[in-house]
């Protein structure tokens, strides 16, 4: 059963690409969405990278400001992937190259964030914007490389101590949307491999377990003190 969970997530990884229809896969996802991945239109321009990009989900959304779309992350997981390598030291790259960058969901697989941090702000250039993602309330994943996880101050003191601005803190999600993504993981990814059945599963967990737990935490934890993670907006002082 566990092999087949696995087996099942890693094609809905592939079949739900792109962020838009990733979005109502679990509670988590669709507040990621709602609350994070919804910024990206607004704050990226100019020459960005995409660092941890994975199978780009995000490339899709980005506005017609954005001129150049360039990809780092550890391992080429589609043949697009410019740059691989560890964000702790992405040397191939040179001072102040990009106006923007998104880092979504990565450092917490990071295991010196401080120095991955610096990194990031190194190859922005001068008022360069970083739009972050990290994750606060989660489950373990992507063992052993899972080192971390971010309150909304111990995010702002990482983005300070490299120099950065922090202009914006958001955080997203809840309790309910944290048991809800472990439900939604395994009542969808039970059935992903069969193909009516998998589409049925997919709106009943949309329906009954999506927005029913990102509306409950909406109502019952409107201080966000089990928020699920934050969407930061920095900028290169």
């Amino acid at each position: 059963m566990r092999e087949l969970l696995r087996k099942n997530r890693r094609r809905v990884r592939q079949e739900l690409g792109d962020a838009e229809r990733r979005k109502f896969f679990s509670p988590s996802a669709y507040g990621e969405y709602q609350e994070g991945v919804q910024t990206i239109p607004e704050y990226a321009y100019g020459k960005l990278i995409d660092i941890g990009c994975g199978n780009m989900p995000y490339k899709d959304i980005l506005p017609d400001k954005v001129t150049q779309y360039d990809t780092f992350d550890i391992e080429r997981r589609v043949p697009e992937v410019k740059f691989v390598g560890d964000i702790q030291n992405m040397d191939m790259i040179k001072d102040g190259s990009y106006d923007s960058a998104i880092c979504i969901e990565v450092l917490e697989h990071v295991q010196n964030p401080f120095k991955a941090i610096s990194e990031v702000y190194r190859i922005l250039k001068q008022d360069g914007t970083l739009i972050l993602s990290i994750p606060h309330l989660c489950r373990l994943h992507e063992e052993p490389y899972d080192f971390y996880r971010y309150t909304k101050y111990g995010i702002k003191f990482l983005l300070e101590n490299a120099g950065f601005e922090v202009l914006k803190i958001t955080p997203r999600g809840g309790i309910f949307c944290f048991l809800g993504h472990q439900f939604s993981t395994i009542f969808v990814c039970l059935f992903w491999h069969i193909p009516i059945l998998k589409q049925l599963a997919f709106l009943a967990n949309k329906w009954l377990c999506v927005k029913p737990c990102y509306l409950l935490d909406k109502i019952f934890d409107k201080n966000k003190l089990f928020a699920l993670g934050y969407t930061c907006i920095a900028k290169k002082k």
